[in-house]
């Protein structure tokens, strides 16, 4: 019975650090990659503001609500290396993410992931005007080994990976259109 309970104790253990990031997995065996959105919206603010509203929490100085979402952990003129932070099961849990962060202004983010629940992630945000303002988009890929298995777990994840990105979008759109100028 010890060697069930503690291969239970084992099983929980990685289960846990695969979810919050802690215990990476990257074999490269049986690799399966997957899109990550689009997601397309319209904000009613100029590109550059949008741009400074994405990069501030990175580039500038971040509001007390978004240093504990990312904490900076290396910071250079277009790029940096941030640890994002993610609540799960209701906030008892927290996945933890390390991204390196490109910034080419005034039109694109750029993240990799270096360390996560998954073995890669690119993204980015591609900013366009248009008449009403700046459109959005977020795409990227997602990728996780193990053949049948990983393609499992990396719907799992995109599909919470996603649903964060649309709440960032979404408070990225509101704070840029508070930010604008009055048209």
């Amino acid at each position: 019975m010890g060697a069930v309970t503690l291969a239970g104790a084992g099983a929980a253990a990685g289960y846990l650090g695969l979810v919050t990031g802690a215990l990476p997995v990257d074999l490269g065996v049986g690799r399966r990659t997957r899109p990550l959105g689009p997601q397309n919206i319209s904000i009613g603010a100029p590109r550059e503001v949008v741009f400074d509203v994405i990069a501030q929490p990175y580039l500038g100085r971040a509001t007390r609500a978004m240093r504990e979402k990312v904490e900076v952990l290396e910071r250079g003129s277009d790029m940096v290396l941030a640890a994002h932070r993610t609540p799960l099961a209701g906030g008892r849990l927290t996945a933890t993410t390390v991204e390196t962060v490109r910034f080419t202004r005034p039109g694109r983010v750029g993240f990799r992931l270096v360390r996560g629940p998954v073995p890669v992630v690119t993204e980015s945000f591609t900013l366009t005007e248009q008449d009403s303002g700046t459109r959005l988009v977020y795409e990227g890929e997602l990728a996780t080994d193990l053949w049948w298995a990983g393609q499992w777990w990396g719907g799992l994840v995109a599909s919470r990976w996603e649903a964060t990105v649309a709440a960032s979008l979404d408070a990225i759109r509101q704070e840029a259109e508070r930010r604008a100028p009055a048209r």
